[in-house]
Order: C-alpha cells, then structure tokens, then sequence
C-alpha cells in the first residue's frame, strides 16, 4: 500500500507556521517541499472527462460480501499518537508524515478521515482526505499495517471517503501515488480510477508519481 500525500496547505496554515517553533516550521516545510497540487487544480476540469470515461472494474461478487474482522470508524485528532505511530510503520521510505502534519490535517473542518480497527480497538489502517476550495476531493494519504494488508481494508477505506465527499458534495477525487507502486496503482483502478499525469520526481526520494482521478456522482 502506497500514502498518497498532502500536497496542499491553505494559506491560513501559512500563518500559523509562522508562529510556530523552529522545529516545527523545519518538520511542515519538509512536507511543503512536494506541495504541487495547486499546480494541477488548473487542468483537473480536462481531466475529469476521461476518468469519467471508464468505470470501474466490478468485483467478483464473493469479494464485494466477503467479511472482514474490522470496523470503520472516524478518525480524529484524539487517535493522533496512534494514527502517527502506525504512519511510521506504513511509510518506512521517508515518506512518512510528521506528527504536526497528521494533527493539521485531523483538525482542519475540510478534512474527511476513517481509520480500520480489529474486534479490540486496535488501529490497523487509516486514510485521510480534504476538501479542496475547489470542492476537489484530495486523499492525502492512506496506510494499513503491513500484517494486515490484502484483506480489502485499503479498498473498504477508499469507498468510505467516498462516500463523505458525495455527502459534502465533491464531483471529482485524485489521488498521488508511486509510478513504481503498481499494487496500489492496481487497487485505484479497480475502483474507477485513471491515470491523468506523470508527476517526475515527486517524492522526495526522486521517484516519480502518478495523478489518478475519478469522478463520483
């Protein structure tokens, strides 16, 4: 499983980091460095025709009814620590989040968050997305615990954020990930979604991304 990573702070953000201790600024500003989204907002409007233009793949049917021993619930800045913790052992290739950036974006009103949990609470995946003043939805990033993936948690989480952004009224969802990631990149496209851009160099380890939309009803 891939994060697909926040790209965009709003500039009321801006004005609090300047408040802010050193070392936060230094942590924030690490993320800042792969802020690219406002540079595609732009030509989202073009690229939603053809992210609309395939649906997506059906499941089997004993996929779409097979139980899962986890719940979905919402995730909130009160399971930040955990939340956090579980985002290092997601991301172990520098592209974990900072804790200040996970308490950003679980406090901001735009945010749309869920977190999985087993039959004893424990949090064994999470996604979080925002919606952009474009009423873009963005899914910033999504993690599962790597003892716990395979089993349609990622896909179940995807279909619950969703849902949210139909409710708040988004039409379109992107997402970033890995051009190397072809798992994840597999898992998007089931779920309708299509590749519109190359993103070179993206990550901060060099490699490049894919920008993926879907448009939702």
């Amino acid at each position: 499983m891939t994060s697909d990573k926040l790209k965009s702070l709003p500039a009321e953000f801006a004005a609090r980091l300047a408040a802010c201790h050193s070392s936060l600024v230094t942590a924030v500003m690490a993320v800042l460095k792969k802020i690219r989204s406002r540079l595609f907002a732009a030509r989202i409007p073009e690229q939603l025709d053809s992210a609309q233009a395939r649906p997506p793949v059906s499941l089997a049917p004993d996929a779409q009814t097979r139980e899962t021993p986890y719940d979905l619930r919402p995730l909130t800045v009160s399971q930040l620590d955990e939340c956090w913790r579980l985002d290092q052992r997601c991301f172990v290739d520098g592209e974990a989040y900072s804790r200040e950036t996970f308490e950003y974006l679980l406090t901001s009103p735009e945010s749309v968050a869920y977190r999985a949990v087993t039959a004893d609470g424990a949090m064994v995946g999470f996604i979080v997305g925002l919606v952009e003043p474009d009423r873009t939805g963005h899914i910033t990033t999504l993690g599962v615990a790597p003892e716990h993936r395979r089993r349609r948690i990622a896909q179940r989480m995807l279909v619950k954020v969703e849902e949210s952004f139909r409710r708040r009224r988004v039409h379109t969802v992107r997402l970033e990930v890995r051009s190397v990631n072809t798992g994840a990149q597999a898992l998007y496209r089931n779920l309708g979604y299509v590749v519109t851009q190359r993103l070179p160099r993206y990550y901060s380890n060099g490699g490049d991304g894919l920008m993926m939309l879907k448009g939702i009803e």
